[in-house]
């Protein structure tokens, strides 16, 4: 298997091991078990990988509220 190296910071790196289900986890086993946990599809089909990472995205733009409540989607679009 061929690996790379990444850069993180060091408190990345401690936020990585402290998700590590046992202790010799591997951090290629640890981002695998994370990319897992995005859905890969429902009853209409297979998500491709671009759709994959758009839901992630919006999960951590809700998670820092960098969405609108669904009331004021509806005020500024006039559906009530």
């Amino acid at each position: 298997m061929d690996y790379t190296t990444i850069q993180i910071s060091r408190a990345t790196r401690e936020k990585l091991n402290g998700l590590r289900a046992y202790k010799r986890m591997t951090y290629d086993e640890l981002l695998n078990a994370l990319i897992s946990l995005i859905p890969e599809g429902d009853e209409e089909g297979v998500y491709n990988d671009d759709f994959r990472a758009s839901l992630l995205r919006s999960l951590i733009d809700v998670k820092e509220k960098k969405t609108q409540p669904i009331e004021e989607v509806k005020k500024q679009l006039g559906i009530q």
